[in-house]
């Protein structure tokens, strides 16, 4: 009875520790997943970059937003936020004018790769074409820019951005524009004629939507891929343009809001089911 006694008060004493060594890895997963799921639940699934529907009609500029000038161009587009039935949108006036309005911002675009915007023009332009200098102006764009190392350019291209800052005053490495051209092939992706250093996509064209509200969704992500080859950096800031200066054209652009994404496959399920 005594040594049965000892093995039944042995066996109990290991499957106690066998249990608490089970309590103890549950809580050690819960700790280490903790900082994940708090770090993962504050950041929000959308980031609102323009919140031009917050604004007030009248305003100069929305809040957050500078304007986007360059040296050698003296006339300069004119912005106001402005209602549109009960919202309130952001206005671009063009006459033969360029200017823009940016934010600055830091966003990965591996975390957040969907943009999200809306926006209506009055009118394209006649001589407005993605392919040449004296055509590079749109109705309504959307400019990205990302973070790029300076030490990957060659000797010539460390040339032409010493150049191009001496004319235009900060240029990016880096870019994208989404833009509302004239005439060419909807979803074109082409370089700008100035520079290979900004993308073009086309993402409306022609006169159909003149004058009507779009939505537009673009992955930013896969598209800098395709438009560059390579892995993007940060996003550094979102403009835009409405410009006429090389066609000498008039134009007005409504621009909605402007919002960044996580994917849409990539809102978290449970990390762990425990049963």
């Amino acid at each position: 009875m005594i040594i049965l006694s000892m093995t039944l008060r042995v066996k109990r004493v290991i499957v106690d520790v066998e249990r608490s060594r089970f309590f103890a890895l549950i809580l050690l997963a819960v700790i280490l997943v903790a900082p994940r799921l708090a770090s993962e639940e504050t950041k929000p699934s959308t980031l609102v970059v323009g919140h031009f529907s917050g604004g007030t009609v009248g305003a100069g500029r929305p809040e957050g937003w500078r304007p986007l000038t360059f040296r050698n161009i003296k006339r300069h587009t004119s912005y106001s936020l402005v209602a549109d039935g009960s919202t309130t949108v952001l206005q671009a006036t063009a006459q033969a004018s360029a200017s823009g309005l940016v934010r600055a911002i830091r966003i990965d675009p591996k975390e957040y790769p969907l943009i999200e915007w809306r926006w209506k023009v009055s009118n394209v332009l006649a001589n407005g074409d993605v392919y040449r200098k004296d055509g590079d102006d749109y109705s309504a764009r959307l400019y990205i820019t990302f973070e790029y190392d300076q030490a990957k350019l060659g000797l010539i291209d460390r040339l032409k951005y010493r150049t191009a800052k001496l004319l235009y005053g900060e240029v990016p490495l880096r870019a994208i524009n989404y833009v509302w051209d004239s005439k060419s092939r909807q979803d074109a992706m082409v370089p700008n004629p100035y520079t290979n250093w900004v993308m073009m996509v086309v993402v409306e064209s022609g006169t159909a939507r003149v004058g009507s509200w779009v939505k537009e969704e673009r992955n930013i992500y896969d598209d800098y891929k395709k438009a560059f080859g390579e892995e993007p950096g940060t996003i550094t800031g979102v403009a835009v343009m409405t410009d006429t200066d090389n066609t000498g054209e008039s134009a007005t652009g409504y621009y909605g809001d402007i919002i960044f994404e996580k994917r849409k496959d990539a809102l978290r399920p449970e990390l762990f089911n425990i049963q």
